[in-house]
């Protein structure tokens, strides 16, 4: 058992290394930490490297608030070679010669990646296809045929070109994939591309500039240095308006029960489908909260224990 405390709670911005899965920096804090909740917001694929949030403890009943949350990336763009995992993992399916592509036409071709559109996750993906991980039927040589998906890119900057290299920067919505978007862009192209490269520098207020290396975490939880290294839970929610609860309406929502606390200044409008997070007298978290049809009414859908 690691000296660290066993009660420890909060969200650690890890910076996965290449050839590392997330489920083994999940299992790398884990036994770091002594503390057997443990959890990651947003897999990374192995050879990516970057931002991989992990949560501790109850900190895990927020992962999926995270999830929502926008990503950034750095990514280099291999043009004229095609693979069967749209990135540099994979078996080259194609090649082709990608010297008659100009500047002009990569900045052409950009646009149809920005705001919303339909994006086909790549056959070796997690996604289920009739009860199966599509990557599984890869495997075996199938063709598995999935089904294009909403996505949205908010930001998608071209950094440099160097054929047959492009370095983009793309800041995108949950459920993105940048295999395909290298994939898709090497076929408007014409000339076919894969992903060489990946770096995440974002996920909601956690960015690479803060994070820390996994073994560099890993000592701190061993020496229970974790002043600096675990954020509180609530640290993922710092763009939700807050609610502060008196004593009744904190005993009402750890009751699972609707409350309307006395109005404070500065409070957020209580309309439906607002959501907020309460918190108790002492400044503790107690709740999420979502405004239902009563004005000032709010509903407190995830209770977090004393």
């Amino acid at each position: 058992m690691s000296p660290a405390e066993p009660s420890l709670v909060g969200f650690i911005n890890v910076d996965k290394p290449a050839d590392t899965g997330s489920f083994d920096v999940v299992r790398a804090i884990r036994r770091a930490s002594g503390v057997r909740k443990v959890g990651h917001a947003g897999t990374l694929d192995r050879p990516a490297t970057g931002v991989l949030p992990v949560a501790i403890g109850n900190a895990t009943r927020l992962i999926d608030s995270l999830m929502e949350a926008r990503k950034r990336y750095r990514a280099t763009v291999t043009l004229g070679v095609e693979t069967d995992t749209y990135d540099a993992a994979g078996e080259v399916r194609e090649t082709r010669d990608p010297g008659g592509v100009t500047l002009d036409a990569v900045e052409a071709a950009l646009p149809a990646f920005r705001g919303d559109f339909m994006q086909t996750p790549p056959a070796f993906s997690a996604v289920k296809l009739d009860g199966e991980r599509a990557h599984r039927a890869a495997r075996r040589g199938e063709q598995p045929q999935l089904e294009p998906r909403p996505a949205h890119v908010y930001e998608l900057h071209l950094l440099d070109v160097s054929l047959p290299h492009l370095e983009i920067e793309v800041e995108c919505a949950k459920g993105f994939y940048m295999r395909s978007l290298a994939h898709d862009l090497g076929q408007a192209l014409g000339v076919g591309a894969h992903l060489a490269e990946l770096r995440r520098t974002a996920v909601g207020p956690f960015a690479v500039a803060d994070a820390t290396p996994l073994d560099d975490a890993v000592r701190m939880l061993e020496a229970s240095a974790v002043e600096d290294l675990v954020h509180a839970p609530d640290a993922v929610l710092s763009d939700w308006p807050a609610v502060i609860l008196n004593k009744r309406s904190v005993a009402l929502a750890r009751q699972g029960r609707d409350t309307r606390p006395p109005s404070e200044p500065g409070a957020p409008p209580a309309r439906v489908g607002v959501k907020a997070r309460g918190y108790g007298p002492d400044g503790r978290l107690v709740a999420l909260l979502e405004c239902g049809p009563i004005p000032s009414v709010w509903h407190p859908y995830r209770v977090f224990p004393v």
